[in-house]
């Protein structure tokens, strides 16, 4: 079914997409499972392969690490955190009604946004920030804050969940005291190299522009000194075809067992922040319709508006950005529209 789309009719449907009046810059790349199609097309003023912002898709990127180190025997997600932290930072982590709970606190409860810890993003750091009040926020300002609120449920409580920027933070410091490296060499020698990826990398010097910026409704937000300092919960650069090479290596099982999908997507908990999706561990699944909840996309989003998704339906893979932090609606929008018409593409092939 290589020709159930063609470059000319995906690019106008993206030129449209940047005719909203919030969408300043654009990409998407899709392929279909059997790599009979592979397009990228993009609009207002961003080229196909410029480098962007991932932001939270670097999840993906973390669980993948993290699969790979359990395969070694060097973790495993039900390895209370404690193991893995020094004291300092698991001291008061997680105080809910004058009870300590952090000792509680495990590895998959962090990938899985179950542990409790408040986070520290939303609030008053996101409105700042919105605001262009660049600031770094690395680990021990991140746990300062955290530790200041209160958490809304113990670690595992049945039934709750937090999107918590918080865990990935405390991940990626986990990473680096099992494996004795910075993840940004880490995950170089684990995922960027062997996949051949040359335009991915940790976002660790401000002075580098050349991502595309993104934006808050009309605002465009240049904040490099936060995206150098936020790490593996977010400090990814890729683009839209690397990040395409890294979703597939994740869903074929070239980076860790296949069999270990399963694992992340056997609990799924709805989140209402920072937009409406569910959370296995370490995943992400985005319905696009109301009336089939429990099936959609599977992958992760990222706070600029970035995407990296699968449909198991119909095989086909989704990369790119809309550059706009309150954009998820019009890349869903966008993604919907790809799998109706191969739908329909596929049945008058029949």
């Amino acid at each position: 079914m290589g020709s159930w789309l063609e470059q000319s009719r995906l690019d106008q449907w993206m030129s449209k997409m940047g005719e909203n009046k919030r969408i300043f810059s654009t990409v998407l790349c899709v392929e279909d499972q059997d790599r009979n199609l592979a397009l990228v097309s993009s609009a207002g003023g961003m080229q196909p392969h410029d480098r962007y912002f991932i932001t939270s898709v670097t999840k993906l990127y973390v669980t993948a690490i993290i699969l790979q180190l359990r395969a070694e025997g060097l973790i495993d997600l039900d390895d209370p955190i404690r193991q893995h932290l020094s004291d300092d930072i698991m001291q008061a982590l997680h105080i809910l009604d004058h009870h300590d709970y952090s000792g509680l606190i495990t590895v998959k409860h962090l990938m899985s946004n179950t542990s409790g810890i408040p986070d520290y993003f939303s609030g008053q750091v996101f409105a700042d920030l919105v605001a262009g009040h660049d600031q770094p926020f690395g680990l021990t300002r991140v746990l300062s804050a955290a530790k200041a609120a209160k958490p809304k449920f113990f670690p595992g409580q049945k039934g709750k969940a937090q999107y918590s920027d918080t865990n990935y933070q405390l991940l990626g410091r986990i990473l680096e005291n099992i494996t004795g490296q910075p993840v940004a060499s880490l995950f170089k020698e684990r995922i960027f190299d062997p996949l051949n990826l040359n335009d991915t990398y940790f976002y660790l010097d401000p002075q580098d522009d050349s991502p595309i910026d993104f934006y808050y409704k009309e605002k465009r937000l240049r904040l490099p000194i936060y995206m150098s300092s936020i790490g593996t919960e977010g400090g990814i650069v890729s683009t839209a075809k690397e990040n395409m090479t890294f979703l597939r290596a994740f869903f074929d099982g070239s980076l860790f067992p296949k069999s270990e999908l399963k694992e992340l997507t056997m609990k799924w908990n709805f989140l209402w922040s920072p937009g409406t999706f569910y959370y296995g561990t370490g995943i992400s699944r985005q319905p696009i319709s109301p009336f089939a909840l429990r099936q959609g996309l599977i992958g992760h989003w990222g706070q600029s508006g970035a995407f990296a998704f699968h449909h198991p339906e119909t095989g086909l893979y989704f990369t790119g950005t809309v550059n706009q932090a309150i954009g998820q609606s019009i890349a869903v929008q966008g993604m919907a529209r790809i799998i109706r018409h191969y739908k329909k593409s596929s049945t008058r092939a029949k």
